[in-house]
C-alpha cells in the first residue's frame, strides 16, 4: 500500500496579478461592491428554504426529474460505455446526437440542425459562420448578449434598433443596407413577445435574412411546444432559428437550424462547434427523452399561461410596472441597484426567490428580480406569490419606479 501523500502546511499562495488587472478589477468591481451593492453580493441573497416559492428557474414545463427522462439518462449511462470523447463535428451520422439533431430540426420545420453546448454557443457560433467584416446585423436592442458576441466574433457591423419596432428596423435597413435581422421570439429580460410577423415582412422587404432565437418560446409556444415560428406559420421565411435547451428543456445545450447545404460548412467553420466537446450519451439521451414530454405536454402549455395571465393580472393590480412583457418571464424592474436588492431581501425574507438581473445582463439603471413561472406551480404557491408581492408593495412603492414614471410620461393625456 503507497504511504498517503502529506498535505502543505502552509496555505496555497499565488503570484500578484499585474498592476493593470488589478486597477481593472478595482474599477469594475470593486467600486460597484464597495459602493451600490454595499458589500455584499446582489445576485446572491439568502438560501431557499424547503417552503420557498422558487421563481429563479428557467424549467417553463417543470420536466426536471421526470421519470422518463431520468429512465433514459440511467440507460444510457449503464450502456454506453465505450462512447468516445471528442469535438462535435467528428461526430458520424449514426450517433445518437445527429439523429436527435434532425428531430429537432423536424420539429421546427427546418431541413436540418446542430446541437451544441449551449444557447450561448449556439448564437456566437453560427453568427461567427454567416456573417464577417462586410455584414450588417441588425440587432434588437433586447437581443440576447450572446448574439451581440456573436456580431463582434463575425467582425460584423451590429446596428441596433429600437425594442420591437418594426419601423424603426425599416429606417435603419434603409439607412444602413440589408443584412441580417436579429430578434427573440420572447425577451429573456422582460417576457416581451417579438412582433415576429412584422419583423420578418420588413426583412423581406429590406432584402435580409433573419435569425430568431426561441430560447423562451421553443417547448412553451407553438402545436407540440414548436416555437413562435411555427405557430406564427413563419417558419419556411425565417432563415435560421436557435435556442437554448435549457430552458423548457431543462437540459444543457444549444440547438441552431441551418439549411441541410450549410451543414458541412458551419461544422467547418464554427468556432464553438470546432472547439468543443459533444455532449454525453446521457445528456443526448435526456433531451431525446424529453423532447417526447414536450411534443405531449398540452397541459402543462395550458397551465403555464393560466399562471401567466393570474400572476400579471394580479401584479399589475397592485401598480407594478410589468407593462414592457406579457409571457411567462416577469421583470420586477425597480431601477438602480440598491433599489434591486431591496426588493430581493423584501421578497426572499417572505419566501419568495426570484433572480436578480443586472448590468451587463440589463442596462445599468434598469437591474430588476425577474420572476419565471412554471407549470407546476400549485394553488397556495400562487396565493403565497400575491401575498408576498402585495405586501411588499407597501414598502417597495413600484409605482414609483423609473419605468412607471417613464410609463406615465409616454401614456396619452
Amino acid at each position: 500500500m503507497s504511504a498517503a501523500v502529506a498535505l502543505p502546511v502552509n496555505p496555497p499562495v499565488n503570484p500578484p496579478v499585474s498592476r493593470h488587472l488589478q486597477a481593472r478589477i478595482g474599477r469594475e468591481f470593486w467600486e460597484r461592491w464597495n459602493g451600490p451593492w454595499g458589500g455584499r453580493s446582489l445576485l446572491h441573497g439568502r438560501d431557499a428554504g424547503p417552503g420557498a416559492v422558487r421563481l429563479n428557474g428557467n424549467d417553463y414545463l417543470a420536466l426536471t426529474g421526470h421519470p422518463e427522462i431520468v429512465r433514459a439518462q440511467t440507460q444510457a449511462i449503464r450502456t454506453d460505455a465505450e462512447f468516445v470523447i471528442q469535438s462535435g463535428v467528428f461526430l458520424l451520422d449514426a450517433h445518437p446526437a445527429r439523429q436527435l439533431e434532425l428531430k429537432l430540426a423536424r420539429l421546427l420545420g427546418k431541413e436540418d440542425g446542430l446541437i451544441c453546448q449551449s444557447g450561448y454557443a449556439a448564437n456566437l457560433g453560427l453568427l461567427q459562420a454567416i456573417a464577417d467584416e462586410h455584414t450588417v446585423i441588425h440587432m434588437d436592442s433586447l437581443a440576447h448578449t450572446s448574439l451581440w458576441e456573436g456580431a463582434r466574433r463575425a467582425g460584423a457591423s451590429a446596428q441596433p434598433f429600437r425594442h420591437n419596432d418594426p419601423q424603426h428596423l425599416r429606417r435603419q435597413i434603409e439607412r444602413h443596407g440589408p443584412g441580417i435581422v436579429v430578434v427573440d421570439s420572447v425577451y429573456s429580460t422582460t417576457g416581451a413577445l417579438c412582433p415576429l410577423t412584422e419583423m420578418v415582412e420588413v426583412a423581406e422587404a429590406g432584402g435580409c435574412m433573419i435569425l430568431v432565437d426561441e430560447s423562451h418560446s421553443l417547448g412553451t409556444h407553438g402545436p407540440e411546444g414548436a416555437g413562435l415560428c411555427v405557430a406564427l406559420g413563419l417558419t419556411h421565411r425565417v432563415h435560421f432559428i436557435t435556442a437554448s435547451l435549457a430552458k423548457a428543456f431543462a437540459g444543457r445545450a444549444g440547438f441552431m437550424t441551418l439549411p441541410a447545404e450549410m451543414r458541412n460548412y458551419v461544422l467547418s467553420s464554427s468556432y464553438p462547434n470546432m472547439f468543443s466537446s459533444c455532449l454525453l450519451p446521457h445528456e443526448i439521451a435526456a433531451l431525446d427523452a424529453t423532447l417526447e414530454l414536450i411534443r405531449r405536454s398540452d397541459f402543462e402549455r395550458q397551465q403555464l399561461q393560466a399562471h401567466t395571465r393570474r400572476v400579471r393580472g394580479f401584479l399589475e393590480a397592485q401598480g407594478y410596472p410589468i407593462h414592457q412583457g406579457s409571457e411567462q418571464i416577469i421583470a420586477l424592474e425597480a431601477g438602480t441597484e440598491p433599489a434591486t436588492m431591496i426588493l430581493r431581501d423584501e421578497l426572499e425574507s417572505r419566501g419568495v426567490f426570484g433572480a436578480v438581473f443586472c448590468a451587463p445582463a440589463t442596462s445599468r439603471n434598469r437591474t430588476m428580480v425577474r420572476l419565471t413561472l412554471h407549470a407546476a406551480l400549485t394553488d397556495a404557491e400562487l396565493e403565497h406569490l400575491e401575498a408576498v408581492t402585495a405586501a411588499v408593495a407597501e414598502t417597495v412603492c413600484p409605482w414609483n419606479w423609473p419605468i412607471a414614471r417613464r410609463a406615465r410620461v409616454a401614456a396619452p393625456a
